[in-house]
């Protein structure tokens, strides 16, 4: 009996196996009939009843294909903002990251259990309060993947908003506030950090040269492992930021190399191309550095550094020394200048606290 009847819900069955392996199972009669995809494993009581219901003739409908959303929508702008020449300037990983973070605003329902997403939200209703309903959802994430979303929806109505493209004229992006932080981002390393690496990592060695060549010149990660010898020119180096380097307003960033780094690309194995390589002489990748300095941290004791916060150092320490907004734009590549005032403010805080703890003393 048990035969009879796997040979009976075998009739009309066909199989094969896609380019992963995976067995795929249909039903069809033959030519005039349709395909129909069996979901169910074979034998179980699940694909019985989904075939006996096929052999009976119940086809399933097919699902109702997804309508596009209509011009002056939300994914309309966001759509035309990623074929736009402002998009074409980001790099290819900030474009993933920021399309992913788009597209998920679109499937994000208006309001909960309702069927209508932002995706066909009309523009000339899409408010500074809506889009901080996009904030919040986000936010259950941590405040970081909240304030990414605020950061890409900034992107689209800069864009739209521009003189050139003119597709909007009301900016509700603007007055999107980002979630505060409990945290200031990666860590700054401190000069007792930058010390013992130094002492775990003499110079000579590639872990040095790559702790210098980014605290030495404020590079960042994957500016530091582009870095060689055709930037170098009679003791000064002189580059573009990788990150934004299709920008038009993106500055040459032209500095000395100073002593330290001197000693440390004298001393220590360099590339053909790049001063940092893999023990094969080959030029790293950022993401491969980044993972190659981690351990070289961890060597020293110091599973709380990483590559980018030698950069937050840098701009700390020039800080600290006395440096302008605009000095520390010219050796960091900003083009704003909110992100130089930081460590301005910052440092002049901590001259500011010890002048006025000298009036303590009588």
């Amino acid at each position: 009996m048990t035969e009879t009847m796997i040979s009976i819900e075998r009739r009309y069955v066909y199989e094969d196996v896609d380019r992963h392996g995976n067995v795929r199972r249909y039903f069809w009669r033959g030519k005039g009939h349709p395909k129909v995809r069996i979901t169910a494993e074979t034998g179980t009581e699940a694909f019985s009843i989904e075939y006996h219901k096929l052999l009976a003739g119940h086809v399933p409908e097919k699902p109702a294909a997804k309508l596009r959303a209509g011009e002056n929508t939300w994914r309309w702008l966001c759509e035309r903002y990623m074929t736009s020449a402002a998009w074409r300037t980001l790099e290819g990983s900030t474009q993933a990251v920021r399309r992913n973070i788009l597209e998920r605003t679109w499937s994000e329902p208006v309001e909960p259990g309702s069927d209508v997403t932002f995706a066909a939200f009309p523009l000339d209703r899409l408010s500074t309060p809506a889009l901080c309903v996009l904030r919040d959802r986000a936010a259950k994430g941590g405040p970081e993947a909240a304030n990414g979303r605020v950061k890409a929806i900034r992107a689209v109505y800069k864009w739209a908003c521009s003189r050139e493209v003119a597709l909007v004229y009301n900016n509700p992006a603007r007055d999107m506030a980002k979630i505060r932080n409990a945290t200031s981002g990666f860590h700054s390393w401190t000069d007792a950090e930058i010390a013992a690496f130094e002492t775990r990592h003499p110079v000579g060695t590639r872990a040095r040269l790559a702790l210098d060549l980014m605290l030495y010149t404020g590079a960042a990660r994957a500016d530091a492992v582009r870095l060689g010898r055709p930037h170098l020119k009679a003791g000064v180096l002189t580059f573009r930021r990788h990150k934004t380097r299709n920008s038009t307003n993106q500055p040459v960033i032209t500095i000395p190399v100073l002593p330290p780094l001197a000693a440390s690309l004298d001393a220590a194995p360099t590339g053909e191309l790049t001063f940092l390589a893999t023990q094969a002489g080959r030029p790293f990748t950022a993401a491969g550095f980044g993972n190659w300095f981690r351990d070289r941290c961890n060597e020293a004791g110091l599973p709380q550094c990483s590559a980018h916060g030698l950069r937050k150092a840098a701009a700390a320490r020039c800080a600290e020394a006395g440096a302008t907004a605009s000095e520390l734009m010219a050796i960091f590549g900003w083009t704003s200048i909110v992100e130089a005032e930081r460590y301005t403010k910052a440092a002049e805080r901590v001259r500011m606290a010890a002048r006025a703890m000298g009036g303590l003393v009588r």
